[in-house]
């Protein structure tokens, strides 16, 4: 379907360039800005309302074509929504293979680090020490690093995202990938009825922005379009985290205080795992920021 929008598209971009000289000046410079800027959804958009309204008696074959053809004007934005058991485990394989063909496609992923849908099973998302079914006594496992794997690719915007933490980056972040002429994948935390955080849900912001604080879920943008500009296309967006509220986060989930009780003798240890990996992980992310990708002679 997208390769045929986009075929009929290109049939509006030929109509354009092949008649913005037997036009009216307004209109010819309606049709030339719509081919320099046919991947930007707010510049087709105004180039839409501007440019129907003049072709609306306009009874040419030219203008006809053009009204057939006037919904395939407007950049369309696709967006694919989906949980982290889709994400990271049974819908990885189709998710890596929409990323690699290097579509004009979002993928939004809310992740829960849960099977939040199909009665809360540990997911391929669940960090160190998480309690959830099939992960009674806490997972000895690590978090996959979703965000890694696609960036890896190069050709992908890639960008974490935490709504308690700043709904200013979450905005850039959505905006962003929404200009991105390519595939995109925005990793979102989304706290969860399974995560039992103390208070309810009704303290999820407060516990998402201490996510971000103490560095259990740092927030970052990768964008392949600075590398052409001679820059780095990695910036760590959060603050660097406050290693000691850590454990202040995990007790503010049952999902990890319970943890205490059900396997006191591994507890400790996994909940000392899990720091290491955030630490490990952001440590990783200040390297790649660090990277010096200037052109060399």
């Amino acid at each position: 379907m997208r390769h045929a929008n986009e075929a009929l598209r290109d049939r509006l971009q030929n109509l354009f360039v092949n008649n913005k000289d037997k036009v009216s000046p307004e209109v010819g410079e309606l049709f030339t800005n719509w081919v320099e800027n046919r991947s930007n959804g707010d510049v087709t958009l105004d180039i839409y309302k501007k440019l129907m309204p003049l072709l609306e008696n306009d009874k040419s074959d030219m203008a006809e074509e053009i009204k057939e053809l006037e919904n395939y004007i407007v950049k369309q934005s696709s967006w694919i929504f989906g949980g982290d058991g889709w994400a990271y485990d049974i819908g990885f394989g189709g998710l890596d293979h929409v990323i690699a063909n290097n579509q004009d496609i979002n993928i939004l992923v809310l992740d829960t680090e849960v099977y939040s849908n199909t009665g809360g099973q540990s997911s391929k998302s669940a960090p160190t020490g998480s309690i959830a079914k099939f992960t009674a006594s806490g997972k000895d496992g690590k978090k996959k690093d979703l965000g890694a794997i696609a960036m890896s690719y190069g050709h992908v915007y890639v960008a974490q995202i935490s709504h308690g933490a700043s709904q200013a980056q979450v905005m850039k972040a959505i905006s962003e990938a929404e200009a991105y002429p390519g595939p995109s994948l925005i990793l979102a935390y989304s706290p969860c009825i399974a995560h039992a955080i103390k208070g309810g849900l009704t303290n999820s912001g407060n516990q998402a922005k201490l996510a971000t604080e103490c560095g259990y879920w740092p927030t970052y943008r990768f964008d392949p379009r600075l590398e052409a500009e001679g820059k780095n296309p990695f910036k760590i967006d959060s603050k660097a985290p406050n290693w000691d509220r850590y454990k202040e986060f995990l007790m503010n989930e049952a999902r990890y205080a319970q943890l205490v009780d059900i396997n006191p003798e591994k507890a400790e240890e996994l909940f000392e795992a899990n720091l290491n990996e955030a630490k490990r992980r952001y440590k990783m992310y200040t390297r790649y920021e660090s990277m010096d990708y200037s052109a060399t002679e």
